[in-house]
């Protein structure tokens, strides 16, 4: 047995033919045969039965093929460890981006990786700062860019760039057009926000409560645009970063008002796992976020 043999079972399991797996393979389909046959015999029992339109796995095929997979992902990781640890970062890096981010972010992050480091793959994963945290926690993500409110990020968390929070509005709306807004004419608003745990939630009801304002969350949603289009639906308002609403604001479908007294500063921070070591490919994406969240977040027009 060796992994040529493991791969091509792979392939036939999944296009389900001989012949299919052996146009992939650019090989003749005896070879295929002839490779399933001598797996077949070293196992002792047959891994695949034949249909009438190609073959599946037999029973025997379907108690071991779980462990062929995990053989192979672990030969994979394998080497793209060995490519890392000889100088060229290499290898998948599996980062978090809030939503807002995301659109504006990721497109300029790939284009540079692909022309300054086109062994590293990205496998990005857009949420809430919660959900983030989350999934960082559990060593799912190596890196997350995570807003962060109140006094300031966490340990280990670098700030990237910090931006303002605003009300948004259809611009029908009688609070539309002004420049600032008091968190007091927040009271009874009809609002469309995240569920709760949420950054958000916790330091509006903070302040609602040191205020004695009535937050009137009316709609709880964990999708960016479907807040977005609620609010242009006028049916509710939003409270996002200007970064999350440019677009639709400079063409006048949305409106943006600073909220102020107090204002809403969100941090943006960088989070790195503490569940394993970075790879030199994550060590080099974390370098390529320091230097394009801070210049996304003060340019959001770009």
């Amino acid at each position: 047995m060796n992994l040529k043999q493991l791969e091509t079972v792979a392939l036939v399991a999944e296009v389900g033919s001989l012949s299919r797996a052996a146009r992939s393979l650019g090989i003749a389909q005896s070879l295929v045969s002839r490779a399933i046959a001598q797996i077949e015999a070293e196992w002792g029992d047959r891994i695949f039965e034949r249909t009438g339109r190609g073959v599946v796995l037999s029973e025997f095929g379907q108690r071991i093929f779980p462990h062929v997979q995990l053989l192979l992902a672990q030969s994979a990781r394998l080497r793209d460890e060995v490519k890392d640890a000889s100088g060229v970062p290499f290898g998948q890096v599996r980062i978090g981006v809030l939503p807002s981010m995301a659109p504006r972010l990721i497109p300029t992050l790939f284009e540079n990786l692909r022309a300054t480091a086109p062994g590293v793959r990205l496998r990005v994963a857009e949420g809430f700062s919660g959900q983030l945290d989350e999934e960082l926690e559990s060593g799912h993500l190596d890196l997350a860019v995570i807003n962060r409110y109140g006094p300031g990020p966490r340990q280990g968390e670098d700030v990237l760039a910090e931006v303002a929070t605003y009300l948004i509005c259809a611009p029908g709306h009688p609070l539309a057009g002004v420049p600032t807004v008091p968190f007091r004419k927040l009271d009874g608003l009809p609002l469309v926000l995240p569920p709760a745990p949420n950054g958000l939630r916790s330091i509006l009801d903070q302040h609602a409560r040191q205020l004695g304002v009535s937050l009137d969350v009316a709609l709880e949603v964990e999708s960016l645009n479907t807040m977005k289009e609620v609010a242009l639906a006028g049916g509710a308002l939003t409270i996002l970063p200007i970064l999350a609403v440019d677009h639709e604001v400079a063409a006048g479908r949305l409106s943006a008002v600073e909220i102020v007294e107090p204002s809403l500063p969100r941090t943006i921070a960088l989070g790195v796992t503490r569940h394993h070591p970075l790879s030199r490919a994550a060590r080099l994406v974390l370098a390529r976020l320091h230097e394009l969240v801070p210049e996304v977040a003060s340019h959001p027009h770009g």
